[in-house]
């Protein structure tokens, strides 16, 4: 149930009683339409949620930096619909969460690292420019793992980000900020990026719903990148309709990206006709068993699983277990080439900066000092490796035969989609690093997944349970099945739940 939250308008006069908790980006434009809310109203209201719980309250510490111009782009907005008597697009007034290492021109983008902190980049990136046409306001820039390369999300811009549902717990990562702020309503759409696990992660620990597109169907052309191999943005977002209208937006060719050209002619008009309640029915669905843990660690997560799994069944779908063996350790190890791709990747960004900025490579980044301690030993096995070795090579050969795996397994069985758990055991605790995490399947194949609440798991320090996330992952360029059955689900079960640590007021 949504909490009405009252506030005020221009001259402080009351405008109208808006259901601001968990509304969606229907409920905004209908009430705007209808006249009884405002671009600025809106605004006004997320950024005081910001103010009072980033650094207050629970200090969550998901946010980088608030956009000191989102108010002058609500009041453009505003003028725009008084004299055109429509929105701008389908994201009109929209307050967007942007992870930080998204290029932004008006606002630093610093990718979680004090070696950036204060960088203006010369344009926005694609997806930035995307939204803005959409009409959306980019309200802040969120929390990140520093240059999104681990699962904690701690940076040394703003450090260690905090899971809404147990304060003594990471919001997983590497967007993180991105999870908490969305989960904790400080904005509508948030955008994350996803190398190994990384929209997936926070998704799944902060009961929210997150969309990794295939490889090449969204841009990342003004992205800091950490691997290009596997890297891709997209939504995260409290439902599966909003990450829907906003993959919409995303989604499409961009010269700047060769990679996206794979995407030309595979995507419908729009994806929202695929947000079909009967969308399960028929499907057949294999549970990937070697991704559920077997130790008393894994428990929780199991025991999530063991009651959201027969909700397929019950909304029609076929369960086909799968006993074919893919162990998640060894792909992170062995077959992803997240570290390897690191520094060649990262420096193609910084050998861009400004010629007096003070760092033009990984090796400046680890001689200035400004980066986190969590952030060096990734940094330096990724200095020891090299793209185009005989060991790097070998990865990729792995990959695709990871790929001809999966499409065979899904074949063999005659599979719509495959479901697990996105994470073997709970989030982890603040202090310690994530485990047993299953996202690298899709990052290692460049396959496309959803992740959708699936629970809340007991624990004395999380007032209604830390949540659990399960993905549903499909062949490349599918996601109308994958949305289908996503929403179906979403639609038959109302998982999430709002935290209680960051309540309407």
């Amino acid at each position: 149930m949504r909490v009405r939250s009252v506030f005020q308008l221009n001259g402080g006069k009351i405008m109208n009683r808006f259901e601001l908790m968990e509304t969606t980006i229907k409920d905004v434009h209908d009430a705007m339409r209808e006249g009884t809310l405002t671009c600025r109203a809106l605004i006004e209201a997320y950024l005081a949620r910001i103010d009072a719980y980033d650094q207050k309250g629970p200090k969550l510490n998901s946010i980088i930096a608030v956009n000191p111009h989102a108010l002058d782009e609500a009041d453009r907005l505003d003028r725009a619909f008084h004299e055109m008597g429509d929105f701008i697009g389908p994201l009109h007034g929209i307050p967007v969460l942007l992870k930080d290492n998204v290029n932004t021109c008006d606002m630093p983008t610093t990718a979680g690292s004090l070696s950036l902190e204060g960088y203006f980049p010369p344009r926005d990136g694609f997806i930035t420019t995307k939204l803005r046409e959409a009409g959306a306001v980019i309200i802040a820039k969120t929390n990140l793992h520093e240059f999104a390369i681990w699962g904690e999300t701690i940076s040394s811009i703003t450090g260690q980000s905090v899971n809404p549902y147990d304060l003594t717990r990471t919001p997983g990562g590497s967007s993180g900020g991105t999870g908490a702020s969305v989960a904790a309503n400080m904005g509508i759409i948030g955008i994350g990026t996803d190398t190994i696990n990384s929209i997936r992660s926070p998704s799944s620990a902060c009961s929210l719903v997150g969309i990794r597109p295939t490889i090449g169907l969204v841009s990342r052309a003004g992205i800091v990148p950490y691997s290009l191999t596997q890297d891709t943005s997209g939504p995260i977002c409290r439902t599966v309709e909003d990450a829907v209208r906003t993959l919409d937006v995303l989604a499409g060719y961009d010269p700047d990206d060769p990679v996206t050209a794979r995407s030309v002619r595979r995507q419908p008009n729009t994806y929202m006709d695929f947000l079909n309640t009967e969308g399960m029915k028929g499907k057949r669905i294999g549970i990937l068993e070697s991704f559920f843990g077997d130790e008393p660690v894994n428990e929780p997560v199991n025991a999530v699983m063991k009651q959201a799994l027969p909700c397929f069944e019950e909304g029609g779908a076929i369960l086909v277990p799968i006993k074919d063996v893919v162990d998640s350790a060894y792909l992170t190890s062995d077959v992803s080439v997240h570290l390897d791709d690191f520094k060649t990747h990262l420096n193609s960004y910084l050998e861009a900066l400004p010629e007096d900025w003070p760092v033009h490579s990984m090796a400046d980044v680890l001689e200035s000092g400004k980066h986190h301690p969590k952030s060096k030993d990734n940094m330096l096995i990724a200095m020891e490796r090299e793209v185009g070795t005989p060991e790097y090579n070998e990865k990729l050969v792995r990959q695709e035969a990871l790929r001809t795996k999966i499409l065979k397994i899904m074949a063999d069985l005659e599979l719509d989609a495959v479901v697990y758990p996105h994470q073997q055991q709970l989030v982890c605790k603040i202090g310690g690093s994530q485990q047993q995490r299953n996202g690298v399947l899709c990052s290692s194949t460049g396959f496309p997944s959803i992740a959708v609440p699936a629970g809340f798991a007991p624990d004395p320090n999380a007032p209604i349970g830390v949540p659990v996330g399960l993905e549903i992952i499909g062949r490349p360029f599918t996601e109308p099945v994958l949305i289908e059955i996503a929403y179906a689900f979403e639609q038959l079960t109302h998982f999430r739940k709002p935290p209680v640590s960051t309540p309407a007021f």
